[in-house]
């Protein structure tokens, strides 16, 4: 097994010669290291089934979801993908939404700990995956930021994101991404691997308690803006087909990139849970969520075009 830094910063890292459907112990813990170390390793050319996905991710956890197509298209019985969905699809806004920067399922009460994809279907321009470091994007603030957001936390909701990032208002329906909670996050996270703290913000964030509605939005633009202003601080996977990619959604953002809507465009995603003791924020039965709830609302009704 040989692991390439792909940047100078321990920022992600390309793995070869090695088999992820058939690791030892002993590579499964350098590996995981490295994804402590790096943030994200790329593995070209897997070609993961998706029994084999599955069971690559579990070994990091217990599962969100696992071998889902995170595509326009769904796989039938027989294997084969249905007809491209309409960009004015709910399954396609919600794929446009995830051309913003975000960390995957804060805003479900637990928040994920890592994911991965691997390439079925590429287009053939476009519909890259970004990853941007939010370790260096912390470590680099100046002293003075770090100071102001020390102790401040966001609310987190797919609700506010799809309608302030694209105008989507998709029904509001339990268990589903549109569920009506929102859960409050702290801007600055340590990560409870490593116990290096890194910022904790993107698109689903909103709300920042003790601060006005635009004193907000202010600072949570500009803490994403400076995550990615430095090129070094992002990566962009051009896909493959049979690439999979890993990513520590504790400690890292990530995007789709544009590509031509009606291309295929078919990634198999797994998404490992984060432990409760770290990545719970709260229940909705807890008492704690109905703040959330409110905040959530009030932040919709303005959105959609009342009083600020």
């Amino acid at each position: 097994m040989h692991i390439e830094p792909i940047g100078t910063q321990d920022f992600g890292a390309s793995v070869s010669g090695v088999v992820l459907s058939a690791l030892t112990e002993t590579d499964f813990a350098a590996l995981n290291a490295a994804f402590l170390k790096f943030g994200f390793l790329v593995f070209p050319g897997q070609s993961l089934s998706e029994a084999e996905q599955i069971s690559f991710g579990a070994r990091f956890g217990a599962l969100e979801f696992g071998a889902v197509p995170l595509a326009n298209q769904v796989k039938l019985e027989g294997g084969d993908y249905s007809e491209i969905f309409p960009v004015a699809s709910l399954r396609m806004q919600t794929n446009l939404g995830n051309e913003a920067w975000h960390t995957d399922s804060t805003y479900w009460p637990v928040s994920s700990k890592c994911a991965m994809l691997t390439a079925v279907k590429v287009p053939v321009e476009g519909g890259e995956t970004e990853l941007a470091d939010l370790r260096a994007g912390y470590r680099d603030l100046p002293e003075t930021m770090k100071a102001r957001i020390s102790g401040l936390s966001a609310y987190h909701s797919t609700q506010y994101s799809q309608a302030n990032d694209l105008g989507h208002y998709p029904e509001q329906r339990p268990g589903s991404l549109y569920h009506g909670e929102a859960y409050l996050r702290p801007l600055v996270k340590v990560h409870p691997e490593t116990g290096v703290p890194n910022l904790f913000v993107g698109r689903h964030a909103f709300g920042i308690p003790g601060l006005s509605r635009l004193e907000s939005r202010a600072l949570l633009s500009e803490l994403v803006n400076w995550v990615v202003s430095d090129p070094a601080r992002v990566y962009q996977h051009q896909w493959r087909v049979g690439d999979t990619l890993l990513w520590d959604n504790r400690a890292l953002l990530h995007r789709a990139r544009p590509y031509d809507y009606a291309e295929p465009r078919v990634l198999i995603g797994t998404r490992v849970a984060g432990e409760v003791p770290s990545e719970l924020a709260y229940y909705p039965e807890d008492r704690e969520a109905e703040a959330g709830r409110q905040a959530l609302q009030l932040e919709l009704a303005v959105l959609s075009g009342g009083p600020q």
